[in-house]
């Protein structure tokens, strides 16, 4: 038996079998062939294409931060991801050997044009997390530091034990709220990603 679609479901190979030689076989057997010549149904790597600028930067920050311990449980991690709503979750196994995970035809490629979605706001840290915040609308830089920088990052981190955080990191909008604020520094980080560490 080959498989030569490794996202295509037993049920769709028992069907097309089933009308090639004309004899009932269930998405079961499928499943026992198939994991008798050692495949089996797993999530699929997903890829995400980088430049060679992205992959530099991506090296940059992991050399600069490799020998980094404490440091880590002073810094809060925020983002504001947007979930589609139209392409697949990420669930959709396919068919593989052992050590077949990085194999082209066992990767799925994900979407990252426009699309319908919903975005939501929310950050993570050693010691807590905040609410997750649902955005309405388009989030333009505006209403990202209006609505979520100003009213929801400063309310919940300043409930937050101050000694948890020393210093702060910044992304493509955090400079508009630093010009005002002593106890803030501006840092390299990349865009749309939010690390904060706050002063004492």
């Amino acid at each position: 038996m080959t498989v030569t679609d490794r996202s295509v479901t037993s049920r769709t190979i028992a069907q097309h079998t089933e009308s090639v030689t004309h004899h009932s076989v269930s998405a079961r057997t499928i499943r026992r062939h198939l994991q008798q010549i050692g495949l089996s149904a797993r999530l699929p790597f997903l890829d995400l294409s980088l430049t060679q600028n992205h992959r530099r930067l991506h090296h940059q920050l992991c050399d600069e931060r490799r020998m980094w311990a404490v440091e880590w449980s002073e810094i809060v991690f925020t983002d504001e991801p947007r979930i589609c709503l139209q392409h697949h979750d990420g669930r959709i196994p396919v068919w593989r050997h052992r050590g077949e995970r990085m194999l082209n035809s066992c990767v799925m490629h994900r979407h990252t044009g426009p699309a319908q979605g919903v975005m939501v706001w929310g950050g993570i840290g050693y010691h807590s997390r905040t609410p997750l915040v649902l955005i309405a609308g388009i989030l333009n830089s505006q209403r990202y530091i209006s609505e979520v920088l100003h009213q929801l990052s400063f309310l919940t981190f300043r409930a937050w034990p101050q000694s948890y955080f020393k210093r702060i990191m910044r992304d493509r909008t955090w400079h508009a709220l630093s010009k005002g604020s002593s106890s803030m520094t501006r840092l390299n980080c990349f865009p749309g990603r939010l690390a904060l560490r706050i002063f004492r």
